[in-house]
């Protein structure tokens, strides 16, 4: 006795075509919601997911640049000039200032630096400016010796030295003043730093003093 043979069952689809068919009803949901809640038409566009991809075109360009060098400022010169002993220090407002009369001595038993070896001359300043010059606010200092040691200013009135004077020079006019730097005899180098008033630069005055 024969059988009649089994009903062929339609084949299966891949699981490539299922998760098509899955993807193309997810897209034709979406178009429907789209249509139905903004009353517009929908437009389905199919196309190759290569489109979608950027694509390169050409190399891309080197986005290093070379930055100009900057010249290197030069460097000024901030530091005073030297003058000699007795040379004159003009400043721009016209104000001049002079050293001279040097002389050697010893202080005497009642100066405030007693029986010491100095080292003397006459400052004189003269306003050429337009406006008062005040020189008690200038200072003297000096540096004595070989190693250019801070001397310690003396003052001896019996000798007149007195230092500078507490003043406010007026225009036109000069001042004079005695000042005295400890030093001993055996030195010869000094070197006077002086300003004649708070507000003009440091003088810078050195040589040998025999």
């Amino acid at each position: 006795m024969s059988y009649p043979p089994p009903p062929t069952q339609p084949p299966r689809p891949t699981a490539a075509g299922h998760s098509t068919k899955k993807l193309v009803g997810m897209v034709v949901g979406v178009a429907v919601a789209a249509f139905a809640l903004g009353g517009g038409t929908v437009y389905l566009i199919q196309g190759d997911d290569s489109d979608s991809k950027p694509s390169a075109v050409g190399t891309p360009a080197d986005d290093t640049v070379t930055a100009g060098a900057e010249p290197e400022p030069e460097p000024s010169d901030t530091e005073p000039d030297v003058n000699g002993l007795t040379d004159a220090v003009k400043y721009d407002d016209g104000v001049e200032v002079r050293l001279s009369g040097y002389t050697r001595g010893v202080t005497s038993a009642y100066a405030s630096v007693e029986n010491a070896p100095y080292v003397a001359f006459t400052v004189k300043i003269e306003n050429g400016s337009k406006s008062m010059v005040d020189i008690g606010t200038g200072y003297v200092t000096c540096y004595a010796g070989e190693e250019s040691r801070q001397a310690e200013q003396v003052f001896d009135s019996e000798h007149g030295l007195e230092g500078m004077p507490s003043m406010k020079l007026r225009p036109g006019r000069t001042a004079t003043a005695e000042v005295a730097c400890e030093m001993p005899k055996n030195e010869q180098y000094l070197q006077v730093e002086l300003a004649p008033s708070g507000e003009a630069e440091v003088a810078v005055l050195a040589g040998n003093v025999k």
